[in-house]
């Protein structure tokens, strides 16, 4: 048996270390953590254990109330600068969404002294990054720190804070620089009053003839449940980013995450004792979505639809999905001309633009990803599926047209992709295992061990 002395072992092979031990091998190359550029990270700094020395909690304790006065604590940022507690970097990337241009680079040079690692131009993106890729473990009092930062800028998040004994990593929780949507009722049109991105509760929807506002070439996102088909043009889910609908007798909800290309379908009638109703909070995990459901106040993982915190996630709730099939508008209504589509003002008397984001992801991710799988881009589109035993594999989308267009087998862990209304279903015994489109940075963070399927 080896004994490891955690004082004297860098914080970058200890995490190495642990991602080994545990199986949980992420983009490593050589032994090198890389970014979404393929580019190696620094080397992570050393991390402190145990508690805070004094100054730097003094330190701590003066930000919130610095900030409150609407003055940029200085001198405190320098004091953990000078700390030499890597751990202590969560902090300060936290402290990024505070700075004005004039408090800028006193942040930068504190995360830079403490760091070991100089800071290009995009400072703030490179930090996410960094402190992500590192995996530093977290600072004492870490959530309760945090909690007094960000409800600053959201009072409405303290139930997620206050839950002392959710499974939420508060180093992955940032925000996307919107609010949260609160709003029991989301069927009148009624808007966030600082801004959200807002829910879409039981849409209007037509019949086929009835999308003929939707153009034939534009991508919708398919669902069939008990033999009833219906299509959500995608320029809505981007306004929108949750849908809770019926279909085919079914309570669901679908999260679009449009950071990570990823709608998902969950069925919300099962909680035995809840009636869920789900909604965007404003915060991100990874670059994804952090949803939550707004009968209790508990956060669900968008991607792994497991509860987190508050009563689902003391109840144990783990929703389970169904597939969402990408295609085109004209290849779903021909594969399904019984399909229905949600109406073109969605039911509020709105308009939709065609194309709401305007290609903002054109250049790669826009928020921090951290470290990446390097065997594919990270804007790779991928189909991903989760099999009964908890296997996770992925099939690149582009690979997999290219060998059903020639005839060839996709299948991979007893898991069959066919063509299916233009897009990709997957199979397993001729029986439907839930699966759904992602990018890979996406699929490969959320779900480290996945297999790839390869041509």
């Amino acid at each position: 048996m080896v004994t490891i002395n955690t004082r004297t072992v860098s914080t970058a092979v200890l995490a190495m270390l642990v991602l080994y031990v545990t199986g949980e091998v992420r983009a490593l190359s050589q032994g090198t953590l890389l970014d979404k550029n393929r580019q190696s990270f620094p080397v992570a700094p050393p991390a402190s254990v145990g508690a805070l020395e004094p100054s730097v909690r003094e330190a701590l304790a003066s930000i919130v109330p610095a900030l409150r006065q609407r003055r940029f604590p200085t001198e405190a940022v320098r004091e953990i600068g000078r700390s030499g507690d890597g751990r202590l970097l969560w902090y300060l990337y936290d402290l990024h969404w505070f700075v004005t241009r004039t408090s800028r680079d006193t942040l930068v040079e504190a995360f830079e002294e403490l760091s070991g690692a100089d800071l290009p131009e995009n400072a703030f993106t490179v930090m996410g990054d960094r402190v992500l890729a590192w995996a530093l473990p977290e600072p004492p009092d870490y959530r309760l720190l945090k909690r007094d930062l960000f409800l600053l800028i959201e009072p409405r998040w303290e139930a997620f804070f206050d839950d002392e004994d959710s499974a939420i990593d508060w180093r992955l929780v940032g925000w996307g620089g919107v609010f949260i949507d609160d709003r029991p009722d989301a069927t009148s049109g009624q808007v966030c009053p600082r801004g959200c991105i807002p829910a879409l509760d039981e849409p209007a929807v037509t019949n086929a003839a009835g999308g003929e506002w939707y153009p034939d070439e534009e991508l919708v996102f398919g669902v069939v449940i008990d033999g009833e088909a219906r299509a959500y043009p995608k320029n809505i889910m981007e306004v929108h980013e949750m849908v809770n609908d019926t279909l085919g007798g079914r309570r669901i909800a679908i999260p679009y995450c449009t950071l990570c290309l990823s709608a998902q379908v969950y069925f919300t009638d099962e909680i035995e004792g809840f009636r869920p109703r789900l909604r965007t909070s404003g915060l991100l995990s990874r670059s994804n979505k952090f949803m939550y459901d707004i009968s209790t106040f508990s956060a669900v993982d968008t991607f792994t639809g497991r509860a987190i915190s508050g009563p689902l996630f003391d109840a144990g709730v783990h929703f389970n999905q169904t597939t969402v099939v990408t295609s085109t508008w004209a290849t779903w209504r021909n594969a399904h001309p019984e399909t229905t589509i949600i109406a073109e003002d969605g039911g509020l008397g709105r308009s939709y633009p065609n194309n709401p984001l305007r290609g903002r992801d054109d250049a790669g991710p826009i928020f921090p990803v951290g470290d990446v799988d390097p065997r594919l881009g990270v804007h790779d589109v991928v189909v991903g599926v989760v099999t009964a035993d908890g296997t996770a594999v992925a099939f690149p989308v582009a690979a997999v047209r290219l060998a059903l267009e020639v005839g060839e087998a996709v299948a991979a862990v007893g898991v069959v992709i066919e063509p299916d209304a233009g897009g990709l279903r997957a199979l397993n015994d001729g029986v439907d295992v839930p699966a759904h489109e992602a990018f890979w940075f996406a699929w490969s963070q959320f779900h480290p061990r996945t297999s790839l399927w390869e041509r």
